[in-house]
C-alpha cells in the first residue's frame, strides 16, 4: 500500500471522490502543512494554523497509480486557483500534493510539468514533503456519506464507471474507515 495526501478544497468532496475510485483503499481526512500541533477545525479556519484541510489516500498501486490519482485530482481542483476552490476562500483550501517519497516528489513534478501546457494561467498547486498530518474531528471524517445533502464543490460525477470500485458500497467504506 502506498499514502499520499491531496489538498484541493473542502476535505468533504475530496474524500467523497477518491473513496469512491478502485484502488482507494482508505481515506482520511484532516489537516496538513501548517505551524501548530493537533489544530481544530475552528483554529484551521481562524487561518492562524496555516494548515490545508487535506485528505490521506491510501491506495494499491497495482490497482491505481499516483499518476492516475494526480489526473484525478486534476479533474476535481483548479489548479491555477491559489487559496480558493469553489466557493471555499482561505488558506486552508489552497491545493497541494504532500509527497512520502523521492520518488513520488519525481511523479508529481512530471506531471505539473506535463500539465501546465493546457493552462493559460500558472499552476499554483504545493508540491511538498508530508510533514505531519493530523486527523480532523470524527465528525468531518466520510461526511458526504453520512450527510449526503451536504455542501461539496467536487463533482462526483467526474468518475468514469469504469473507474469506480467493484460494488460500491458506502456504508462498507463507513465500517472500514
Amino acid at each position: 500500500m502506498k499514502e499520499i495526501i491531496l489538498a484541493g478544497g473542502c476535505f468533504w468532496g475530496v474524500e467523497a471522490y477518491f473513496q469512491r475510485l478502485n484502488g482507494v483503499i482508505k481515506t482520511a481526512v484532516g489537516y496538513t502543512d501548517g505551524v501548530s500541533e493537533n489544530p481544530t477545525y475552528k483554529e484551521v479556519c481562524s487561518g492562524t494554523t496555516n494548515h490545508a484541510e487535506a485528505c490521506k489516500i491510501i491506495y494499491d498501486e497495482n490497482i491505481i497509480t499516483l499518476k492516475k490519482i494526480l489526473e484525478h485530482f486534476f479533474r476535481i481542483i483548479d489548479p491555477t486557483s491559489l487559496n480558493r476552490q469553489g466557493h471555499d476562500i482561505g488558506t486552508q483550501y489552497r491545493t497541494g500534493i504532500y509527497y512520502k517519497t523521492a520518488e513520488d516528489k519525481k511523479t508529481a513534478e512530471r506531471f505539473i510539468l506535463a500539465e501546465a501546457g493546457k493552462y493559460s494561467r500558472p499552476i499554483v498547486v504545493d508540491v511538498k514533503k508530508e510533514s505531519r498530518f493530523w486527523d480532523a474531528e470524527e465528525y468531518h471524517q466520510n461526511y458526504l456519506i453520512k450527510n449526503p445533502q451536504g455542501y461539496c464543490h467536487v463533482d462526483l460525477n467526474l468518475i468514469k464507471e469504469e473507474e469506480i470500485k467493484p460494488h460500491l458500497d458506502l456504508e462498507k467504506i463507513l465500517e472500514s474507515n
